[in-house]
């Protein structure tokens, strides 16, 4: 095994580099690496966006919403969660979420704390989560990483991963919610994640860390995938599976199509507008990103409309 060093906190970069390990990277070694994010909210492969989380609150407090290669359920980090990864040269390693959470049960129990795996990707301690774990496969490979709830802001987390109240229906992948605590609150003796860390290498690899460097066109490498596809619009929230959102208040209803991230059709009712207005807006929004700004936008192309509508498209 080889522990690959960084010190990189952007999601997208982490991401990035995962990919990068686990697609150009031939060895027949495994990898392991850990990282620690900017707060940001990592949703799986196969999950709509607009299902996990309120977009506009993760604008408003600078929270990153990245869709990572994995599936799997919504997960938030911030600088007091640590996350890990395994990259095997082994197939059939693939689902055996046992094999690579069993090193971080071990360092736990060490530590006083006794955790197990359940639902088959969790890491409990009690009836409480400390890590969700997700794998991808690609050319014979596999990517297995988790998180580590070791001192994350838990307020934050569970405001950050609750989605915006509108009914949605879709046949996205959806998180499953569970009580969490930090792993830093069981600990019978304090101590920093930096020691965590140290704790976790030394199960691993002994006295002796044996290191993958990575070179400049490796980065080059890495930036690059970052800049196609965790960069992007259209994979971060266009990839959200089909989905149609309705909405109404006394005056008004709205339905929503929403393909790619897009709005393909919209139907709106409201009889104290101008039919041609309203038949105009329908219009106006078809191929709109489903986003406040662009609707807005589209909005504004047609006069006679009044806000409220505004309110039930988004």
């Amino acid at each position: 095994m080889l522990f690959v060093a960084h010190n990189n906190t952007d999601p997208r970069t982490n991401l990035a580099l995962e990919e990068f390990l686990l697609r150009h990277v031939v060895l027949d070694e495994m990898l392991f690496l850990f990282y620690v994010n900017e707060p940001a909210v990592i949703i799986g492969r196969n999950q709509n966006a607009f299902e996990e989380v309120d977009l506009d609150f993760l604008a408003v407090h600078n929270i990153q919403l990245v869709r990572r290669l994995s599936g799997g359920g919504t997960v938030y980090h911030d600088p007091g969660n640590l996350n890990f990864s395994f990259i095997s040269p082994e197939r059939d390693d693939l689902h055996n979420f046992a094999k690579f959470t069993a090193p971080i049960v071990a360092v736990l129990a060490q530590l006083g704390i006794k955790a197990e795996l359940r639902n088959r990707s969790s890491l409990f301690v009690g009836d409480r989560k400390i890590s969700g774990n997700a794998q991808y496969a690609s050319r014979g490979r596999v990517l297995s990483h988790g998180t580590l709830l070791f001192n994350a802001d838990l307020a934050m987390l569970n405001r950050a991963v609750q989605p915006k109240r509108m009914q949605i229906e879709s046949k996205a992948v959806q998180s499953v919610r569970a009580d969490v605590v930090n792993i830093a609150d069981l600990l019978p003796q304090s101590m920093t994640m930096a020691q965590f860390q140290q704790a976790i290498l030394r199960h691993l690899f002994g006295d002796t860390v044996a290191p993958y460097a990575l070179t400049h066109d490796d980065w080059a490498k890495i930036a690059q995938i970052r800049a196609e596809r965790y960069e992007s619009w259209e994979w971060n929230i266009g990839r959200s599976p089909k989905f149609t959102v309705r909405r109404r208040n006394q005056l008004a209803s709205v339905e929503i199509v929403v393909e790619n991230g897009r709005v393909q059709h919209c139907h709106i009712e409201a009889d104290f507008v101008n039919p041609s207005a309203i038949s105009a807006l329908e219009s106006s929004l078809a191929g709109c990103r489903y986003e406040r700004e662009s609707l807005q936008q589209a909005l504004q192309t047609v006069p006679g409309v009044p806000t409220l509508i505004m309110e039930l498209l988004y």
